[in-house]
């Protein structure tokens, strides 16, 4: 696969993101409209400050800045707004009957990535962007849908069996584990902006603040080749684990037949590197608590080592 650059893991986690929010959408069709007040906004104006600020030649906010206020590089973001305004009449420019000039891509595309990096309401923006509510919504829930319809042949597939003997060929030979899909862990997420009706349900004792729970399984080169979020934050590995859907595919004989031979024995489906709380699964390699000898001792380091590839990609994904 060609993949592990931090432009493919950040699109990987937005197409996630996007998921939620299309099913999220489907409860909050039914409210009722507001009606409101029509306020004459100048989008031209705006269109030519977010140039100014970031997508000019001497903007006056820096790459580093752009990433930080954006969550993704700039390069990533002109790459998903061309790919929008190409194929998409929503994303593209356009004037209404009366002759006026319609939002831009990349002001459309700038307001749904505000509303997903940052969690706010849909007008939250209006003072900078001049975009009302509505619009707003209808800016990020289109842009859920489309990046979803562009990348998901891309970024959302199960691997195939062209790419688990590449897999198998990159883990052997940085770890030395043959058959190795890659390493499973959880990391905690915590929520900022929790109602409180469901604080005590997303709560552990061993964190101060309300957390969802992400499990992913890695490769060495940071691509997710799963990954199941949404569970509450008072669950641990275990509970987690056994709501996912990390075996379906084994389950329901869609799994490719990836047989590979370890001492002798021959297996018929890969597995991955985890630590002591998963179950003693066939598809899972721990390492020993204690070992007793030097070939058990030396078994524990090159496993650790090689499950540290799940921990380096949370860091990187809690950095963007």
């Amino acid at each position: 696969m060609d993949s592990g650059s931090d432009d493919d893991l950040v699109l990987h986690t937005l197409l996630s993101a996007a998921q939620d929010v299309i099913r999220e959408r489907g409860e909050t069709s039914h409210r009722e409209k507001k009606h409101r007040k029509y306020i004459n906004q100048d989008r031209e104006a705006a269109h030519e400050l977010l140039v100014r600020d970031y997508f000019a030649t001497d903007s006056l906010y820096d790459l580093s800045k752009f990433e930080e206020r954006f969550r993704i590089s700039r390069n990533l973001f002109l790459r998903i707004a061309s790919d929008l305004e190409r194929n998409y009449e929503f994303f593209q420019l356009r004037w209404d009957a009366r002759g006026k000039h319609g939002f831009t891509t990349i002001h459309k595309y700038t307001t749904a990535l505000r509303q997903l990096g940052y969690d706010i309401t849909a007008d939250a923006s209006d003072e900078y962007l001049k975009m009302s509510e509505s619009t707003g919504r209808d800016c990020t829930y289109l842009f859920c849908e489309y990046v979803i319809e562009l990348y998901r042949d891309i970024y959302l597939w199960h691997p195939t069996k062209s790419d688990v003997e590449q897999l198998y060929d990159a883990h052997e030979a940085k770890h030395g584990f043959p058959g190795m899909l890659g390493s499973i862990d959880c990391t905690h997420w915590e929520w900022a902006n929790y109602p409180n009706a469901w604080c005590g349900q997303f709560t552990r004792g061993d964190h101060e603040v309300p957390t969802g729970i992400l499990e992913v399984v890695v490769s060495n080169d940071l691509w997710f080749c799963h990954a199941f979020f949404g569970m509450t934050g008072s669950n641990n590995e275990l509970n987690v684990l056994h709501a996912s859907l990390l075996f379906n595919d084994i389950l329901q004989g869609k799994a490719p037949d990836m047989s590979y031979v370890v001492n002798g024995n021959e297996y018929k489906y890969e597995y991955y590197l985890g630590y002591g709380i998963y179950p003693e699964y066939a598809t899972f390699v721990k390492s020993f608590s204690f070992p007793a000898d030097e070939k058990r001792k030396l078994f524990k380091l090159a496993q650790e080592s090689g499950w540290k590839d799940v921990e380096r990609a949370f860091g990187v994904l809690k950095q963007r």
